[in-house]
C-alpha cells in the first residue's frame, strides 16, 4: 500500500471513531415490555405505556425503544423472557405479577416496574409501599378488593337467582382474596355460590356448561391476567348458555358481554409508563413509591349496540 494511501486510510478512520463512539453515547435507551398473557387481548395496555412515556418526554422511535416479550399463559417461559431481555439489554422492565416477580428473580439491578391487582409487599415484590427499595416500584390496582361489588351488582341485574357460579384462575394471592372477598358478600345477600377453579380454554368450557347445568342464574369472572385474556371466549359463552356474566374489565362488555366492573388497567400502565419515563431521566425505582390507582370502570351492556363507560 503507498504511503498516501495509507495515510488517508487512517485519517478515514480517525474521523469515523468519534462519531461511532457518539452514536453510543446517544443510544436510545430500550424499555422492556413482559407478560404473562398474549399480545392480542391486551394491545390496549400498551397504547396506554407509550402514553405515559409520551407524559414523561418519550416518544418511541424518537428517544426510547421498546421491546415486548409475551409468554402466551404459559408461565414457564417467563425466566428465560425476562433473562432474553436483560441481555439485549434493557433500561427498564414493565411487567404484570407474574412476569414482575420472574424478573425480579432475574435481576437485582435492571429496574422493573411493574402493575398489578394485589398487594405487591404481600407477593414479596417490594419491602414497603412508600420507600420500596431495591430495583422494583410500580403500580397497584387491587382489582380483587372490589369481588363483592362486582357480585353485588350482579345480583341487582338477576334479583331471582338463587346460585351464582364464580371462575377463578387460582393460585396467586389476588384471586385467593377475591375468593374469600365474594364468599363473604354471598353470605351477606344470601345467595348460594358455586366455584370453578380453571386453569385451560377445556376447564373453563367445561365450568360454564357446568354451572348452567347445576342452576346458576348468573357468573361471576374473576380477576387476573388469565380470565382477563379468555374475555372473548367467555363472551362467546356467555352468549351460547344465555347465562349473564359480569367481567372485571370494560373491553368484555365491549367485547359483546353484559356488564363489567373493576378497575382501571390502562390507567394503571399510563401511571407505569410515567414511572419508566422518571427512572430514564435517573430517578432509582426504590425511592419512588408505589402508585395506588383507584380509578373505577363500570360498563354496562344491556343494549347490545349501546354501551355506557363511567370512570
Amino acid at each position: 500500500m503507498r504511503r498516501r494511501d495509507l495515510i488517508g486510510l487512517l485519517g478515514s478512520a480517525a474521523a469515523a471513531w468519534p462519531l461511532a463512539l457518539s452514536a453510543q453515547q446517544t443510544a436510545m435507551p430500550v424499555i422492556g415490555f413482559l407478560r404473562s398473557t398474549s399480545l392480542a387481548p391486551f394491545a390496549s395496555l400498551g397504547v396506554a405505556l407509550r402514553a405515559g412515556l409520551n407524559e414523561a418526554g418519550f416518544v418511541e422511535g424518537q428517544n426510547v425503544a421498546i421491546e415486548s416479550r409475551y409468554a402466551e399463559n404459559q408461565l414457564d417461559r417467563l425466566p428465560a423472557l425476562a433473562a432474553e431481555l436483560i441481555r439485549h439489554p434493557v433500561a427498564v422492565i414493565i411487567a404484570n405479577r407474574p412476569s414482575a416477580r420472574a424478573a425480579k428473580a432475574a435481576t437485582a439491578t435492571v429496574p422493573i416496574v411493574f402493575t398489578l391487582g394485589s398487594d405487591p409487599v404481600q407477593d414479596g415484590l417490594v419491602t414497603s409501599l412508600n420507600r420500596p427499595g431495591g430495583n422494583v416500584t410500580g403500580v397497584t390496582f387491587l382489582a380483587a378488593v372490589v369481588g363483592s361489588k362486582r357480585l353485588e351488582l350482579l345480583r341487582q341485574f338477576v334479583p331471582k337467582a338463587t346460585s351464582i357460579a364464580v371462575l377463578i384462575h387460582p393460585d396467586t394471592s389476588e384471586t385467593e382474596i377475591e375468593r374469600n372477598e365474594v364468599l363473604g358478600a354471598a353470605r351477606s345477600l344470601g345467595v348460594r355460590i358455586i366455584i370453578f377453579d380453571v386453569r385451560s380454554d377445556l376447564e373453563i368450557e367445561a365450568a360454564v356448561a357446568s354451572a348452567v347445568q347445576r342452576g346458576a342464574g348468573a357468573m361471576l369472572i374473576g380477576t387476573g391476567a388469565f380470565l382477563t385474556s379468555k374475555r372473548r371466549e367467555l363472551v362467546a359463552l356467555e352468549a351460547r348458555h344465555a347465562l349473564p356474566m359480569i367481567h372485571n374489565q370494560r373491553e368484555a362488555a365491549e367485547a359483546g358481554g353484559l356488564m363489567s366492573y373493576g378497575t382501571s388497567q390502562t390507567e394503571a400502565y399510563r401511571q407505569a409508563g410515567i414511572y419508566a419515563g422518571r427512572i430514564l431521566k435517573g430517578e432509582k425505582p426504590g425511592d419512588l413509591p408505589i402508585i395506588q390507582s383507584n380509578t373505577l370502570q363500570s360498563t354496562s351492556n344491556n343494549n347490545p349496540t349501546k354501551s355506557l363507560a363511567i370512570e
